[in-house]
C-alpha cells in the first residue's frame, strides 16, 4: 500500500509534499533513569526528568535552526504520540517556534509507545526481556501487550493517514511555504516508521539501534521526489543507528532519485529472497531450448 501511495504521489505536485519528515524520541523520563517506575506508575503518565525537559527545549532550537537555515518562510506540522513524556517534549520544542509558524498539532495514538503490559514489576520484566533477546525483538509479544510487529502493523495504519492529510491537503499546506511534518514518539516507534517507509527487512530492523533521548532523524525531500535520510545525516551517523553499508547506499541513491523508480542495487528488494537467479542471456537461452525442444517434439509427431 506505502508503495501505491508513492507511486500516487509521483504525479503529485511537488511542492504540496513535506520538505521534511523528522522522528523525535521524547526526552529522558522518570522510567529511562529508574525503571522501578513502571511498576507504580501507567506507562503513559510516566513524565520527563528535569533534564528530559532541558533536552526538548534544546531540541526545538536545534530544529529551529535547521528549518530557518533553509527557507525565511516555513511552517511545521506537528503529530504527538498520546503519553506524557511525548506531549512534554512537544510542549519544550514548542517554545522555540512562534505561532505564525506552526499551522497544527495532532495527537495521534497509532505512534503510541509499545505497550509492555500493564504495571511493569521490575524482576518479572528483566526476564521478559531476556525472553525477548533469545526469541528475536520483532516478533517477541510481551504478555498482555504488543510485539514490535504489532506497532508496525499500526504504524503502517497511520502511514496511510499522512499521506491522505497530505493527498488532500487536509494540513492546510499554502503551498508557497515550506512545509515540515515533525512527528514526536518513541523510539521503537521511529525505528519502525523508518522499516515500514524505507522497506527495511525484519533482519535489518533487528540491528537498529534506539535513538537517544531527543534525537532525531531527519528525512528530506530530494531532488527527485524521494525522501532520503543521507541529504541531512552522515555515513558515521547512520552506522552508528545501525544502517548497513548497503542501506547507507541506498539512502545516497533516494538523494537523487525519482519518485517511483526502483533501485535495482538493492539486495533486499530482490536477489535476497532467491539463491540463484539467472542473468537474461541465460534465461534466453533456457527459453529458445525449451521453443526448440517443443517444435522437434512437434515435428516427430506429425
Amino acid at each position: 500500500m506505502l508503495q501505491n501511495n508513492h507511486q500516487h504521489c509521483h504525479g503529485h505536485q511537488r511542492h504540496l509534499l513535506p520538505n521534511r519528515i523528522i522522528l523525535v524520541r521524547h526526552g529522558e523520563s522518570e522510567g529511562n533513569l529508574n525503571t522501578g517506575a513502571y511498576a507504580t506508575t501507567p506507562d503513559n503518565k510516566i513524565p520527563l526528568t528535569p533534564d528530559g525537559i532541558h533536552q526538548g527545549r534544546s531540541c526545538g532550537a536545534r530544529l529551529r535552526s535547521l528549518l530557518s537555515g533553509s527557507a525565511n518562510d516555513y511552517r511545521v506540522y506537528f503529530y504527538v504520540s498520546p503519553y506524557e513524556r511525548t506531549r512534554s517534549t512537544l510542549r519544550e520544542i514548542g517554545r522555540s517556534f512562534s505561532r505564525k509558524r506552526i499551522i497544527g498539532v495532532r495527537e495521534e495514538c497509532r505512534i503510541r509507545e509499545q505497550d509492555f503490559g500493564n504495571f511493569q514489576v521490575s524482576e518479572r520484566m528483566k526476564v521478559i526481556k531476556e525472553t525477548r533477546e533469545k526469541f528475536g525483538r520483532f516478533y517477541y509479544r510481551f504478555p498482555e501487550g504488543e510485539s514490535a510487529a504489532d506497532v508496525f502493523d499500526r504504524v503502517s495504519n497511520f502511514l496511510e493517514s499522512l499521506w491522505r492529510d497530505i493527498d488532500l491537503n487536509r494540513l492546510q499546506h499554502d503551498a508557497s511555504q515550506e512545509l515540515n511534518l515533525i512527528i514526536v514518539s518513541h523510539g521503537l516507534t521511529s525505528r519502525v516508521f523508518l522499516m515500514k517507509w524505507f522497506k527495511w527487512t525484519v533482519e535489518q530492523f533487528e540491528y537498529l539501534n534506539n535513538p537517544g533521548n531527543c534525537e532525531t532523524r531527519v528525512m528530506q525531500l530530494g531532488e527527485g521526489g524521494e525522501y532520503s535520510l543521507a541529504i541531512h545525516h552522515t555515513d558515521q551517523e547512520m552506522l552508528e543507528w545501525g544502517l548497513s553499508p548497503e542501506m547507507i547506499a541506498d539512502q545516497k541513491w533516494r538523494a537523487h532519485a525519482t519518485r517511483g523508480e526502483w533501485n535495482e542495487n538493492c539486495p533486499w528488494y530482490l536477489d535476497e529472497f532467491f539463491d540463484h537467479l539467472m542473468i537474461d542471456s541465460e534465461d534466453d537461452e533456457k527459453e529458445n531450448d525449451a521453443e526448440y525442444s517443443d517444435a522437434n517434439c512437434a515435428s516427430e509427431s506429425s
